[in-house]
C-alpha cells in the first residue's frame, strides 16, 4: 500500500521537516532534481511557471536540464516569485536559460515536451483568464506533458477542477495527495509516480492506496479438506416487479460465487420465481411473500431465511415500497451477520431517519455513490465532492459503519482505517455494475470478517475485473456481465501479485 495524504497534512509535514533543520530551499532543490530524474527529457523543454513554490521546482528543473546539455526555456505567467523560487530563478539567469512572459496562449512549436509548473496542490477554484488560455494551449500542443506535483487546475484534495492540464506523467512530490486519484484525476493524470524528498509523514495521518498484492490475508489458499460451509452461506435480497432484471439478478449471485463464498442464495419476491429461475445455475433461490410485485414484511420468513447466513446484501433492484423500510429496520435490529446495504436499500435507509444505524445488531457496510450518500447522510453534495475522504470518515465514525463511497476512485473507511481503490473504468458506467460489486462484497464476507480492508478487496476485484473486461470489449459496448466473467482473472492476478 502507498500512503496518501490531504494537502493540509502535507503542508504540516513540510513545515515540520523545515523546523527539524531541513531548509525549504533544500526541499525545493530535491523536488526539482527528482522531477528531472523521473523522465527521459530530450529536445527543447518548455517549462511553464506560475508564481509559487511549484514554479520554483520548475526553475530547479531548468537548471538540471541546462547542466545536462538539454535545451530548455522558461515561460512565466508573471514576474513574481516566492523567496526560494527567486533564488533558483536567478540561478537560471546566471546559467543563461532564456525566459519570457506569457501575454497570451504560448506557441509550443519547436518544443519537444512541456513541464507544467503553474500550480501546486494548494490550488483551489477554477483557472481563468490568461491561466486558462495557457492551460488550453498546453493541452492543444500535442506534446508530452510532465506535471510537477499535480496537474495545474486540479484541487489537491478533491481532484476537481476545470480547465486542468492533461499530463503524460505527473510527478507527485513528497507523498501522494488524495487529489491525484479522486474527482477528475483519471481524466487528466496520465502516468503517476511519487518523488520522495525526505519529508516524513506520520502513518496515522495517511489513508492507503491499495495495490493488487495487499489482500493475501483475505484471499488465502484453500485447504483440500474443506467444504462449502467453510466459505459461507450468503444471501442477496432484492428485486421487484418493475426491476425484475432476471439476468441482472443472476449476475449478482454469480458474482458472489466468483468472489469465493460457499453458497449464494438469491432472495426475491415470490412473483419473480418464473422469470429468475431459468437464469440461476449454481445459485439457490429463496422466495419471500409479496404484494403487487414488491416484498411484504414477514418477520418469521425473514428470520428463517437469514438465520444461517454469514453475509446478506440487500437493496439491489428492490424498488420503492414502504415495506422495504420495515424489512430493513428488522434486519438492522435482528440480523447479526455482515449486512451490505446498496441501491434501493440505501433509499429505504434514508427513509428510516438519521438514527437508523445506531442499534444495528451486526456489522454494516454501506455502498453509496455520491448522490445516495447525500440522501443518507444529509451532507450537501458540495461538501461530499470537495472533501470525500474526510466526509466519509466522519460519517462512518459517527454511525459505527463501514462506508464504501463509489466514484472514479473508491473511498473505503470505518472512520479509523481508510483505503483508496483506484481501479475501474468508464465501461463500468452501465446498469448492473453496482449489483456486481454488491455480489462480490457479499461473497467475500461469506468467509472474511467485515472490515474496511475486506470491502476494499471487493472494490479492487470489481474494478480490476471491469478493466480486464473493457480491454476485451470497449467502453461503449461493455455490460455488467462482462465484468462478472472477468472476476476469476481479477482474483488470479491478485493472488499472484507480490
Amino acid at each position: 500500500m502507498k500512503p496518501v495524504v490531504s494537502t493540509a497534512v502535507m503542508r504540516r509535514c513540510d513545515a515540520a521537516a523545515i523546523a527539524s533543520g531541513v531548509p525549504s530551499r533544500e526541499l525545493m532543490r530535491r523536488a526539482g532534481e527528482a522531477v528531472f530524474c523521473s523522465y527521459p527529457w530530450h529536445g527543447r523543454t518548455a517549462i511553464v511557471c506560475g508564481t509559487g513554490n511549484n514554479a520554483g521546482d520548475g526553475y530547479v528543473l531548468a537548471g538540471c536540464l541546462r547542466r545536462a546539455g538539454i535545451p530548455c526555456r522558461l515561460l512565466l505567467l508573471e514576474e513574481r516569485f516566492s523567496p526560494d523560487g527567486r533564488f533558483y530563478f536567478e540561478e537560471c539567469l546566471r546559467l543563461g536559460i532564456p525566459w519570457s512572459l506569457c501575454t497570451g496562449a504560448p506557441d509550443f512549436s519547436g518544443d519537444a515536451e512541456i513541464a507544467d509548473c503553474l500550480f501546486g496542490t494548494g490550488f483551489h477554484g477554477c483557472a481563468e483568464g490568461l491561466t486558462a488560455e495557457v492551460i488550453a494551449a498546453i493541452n492543444r500542443a500535442g506534446l508530452p506533458v510532465i506535471s510537477v506535483d499535480i496537474n495545474s487546475g486540479l484541487n489537491g484534495d478533491s481532484g476537481l477542477g476545470s480547465p486542468a492540464v492533461r499530463s503524460t506523467l505527473t510527478v507527485s512530490v513528497g507523498t501522494y495527495k488524495t487529489g491525484h486519484f479522486l474527482g477528475a484525476a483519471k481524466d487528466t493524470v496520465g502516468s503517476l509516480q511519487n518523488a520522495d524528498i525526505g519529508i516524513p509523514v506520520p502513518p496515522e495521518d495517511c489513508c492507503r492506496l491499495t495495490e493488487a498484492g495487499d489482500f493475501h490475508d483475505i484471499l488465502q489458499p484453500r485447504r483440500q479438506l474443506s467444504h462449502k460451509g467453510n466459505y459461507g452461506y450468503v444471501g442477496l435480497l432484492g428485486g421487484c416487479a418493475e426491476y425484475a432484471g432476471a439476468a441482472k439478478l443472476a449476475n449478482l449471485s454469480c458474482a458472489a460465487l466468483r468472489a469465493g463464498c460457499g453458497v449464494a442464495t438469491l432472495m426475491v419476491p415470490q412473483s419473480l420465481e418464473a422469470s429468475v429461475s431459468p437464469y440461476l445455475l449454481e445459485s439457490t433461490l429463496a422466495l419471500l411473500p409479496d404484494r403487487d410485485g414488491h416484498m411484504r414484511y414477514d418477520p418469521e420468513r425473514l428470520d428463517m431465511l437469514t438465520g444461517r447466513l454469514r453475509a446478506l446484501a440487500v437493496g439491489m433492484g428492490w424498488g420503492r415500497s414502504p415495506e422495504n423500510q420495515a424489512i430493513l429496520a428488522h434486519l438492522l435490529e435482528h440480523y447479526t451477520g455482515s449486512l451490505v446495504i446498496d441501491a434501493d436499500g440505501l433509499n429505504a435507509l434514508a427513509g428510516l431517519g438519521p438514527d437508523a444505524l445506531r442499534p444495528a445488531a451486526g456489522r454494516v457496510l454501506l455502498t453509496p455513490h455520491c448522490k445516495e450518500f447525500e440522501r443518507i447522510s444529509g451532507y450537501p453534495m458540495e461538501q461530499i465532492q470537495s472533501d470525500p475522504v474526510e466526509t466519509a470518515r466522519e460519517y462512518a465514525a459517527r454511525n459505527g459503519v463501514c462506508l464504501l463511497l463509489k466514484g472514479p476512485c473508491t473511498v473505503v473507511t470505518d472512520g479509523r482505517a481508510t483505503y483508496l481503490v483506484n481501479r475501474g473504468c468508464a465501461g463500468m458506467a452501465t446498469a448492473g455494475s453496482g449489483d456486481v460489486l454488491s455480489g462480490i462484497l457479499a461473497g467475500l464476507l461469506g468467509f472474511s470478517p467485515m472490515s474496511p480492508l475486506t470491502a476494499a478487496c471487493g472494490a479492487y476485484i470489481n474494478g480490476l475485473a471491469g478493466e480486464l473486461a473493457e480491454q476485451e470489449s470497449n467502453p461503449i459496448s461493455m455490460t455488467a456481465s462482462d465484468t462478472v466473467r472477468k472476476i476469476p482473472d481479477s482474483v488470479s492476478r491478485m493472488l499472484h501479485a507480490n
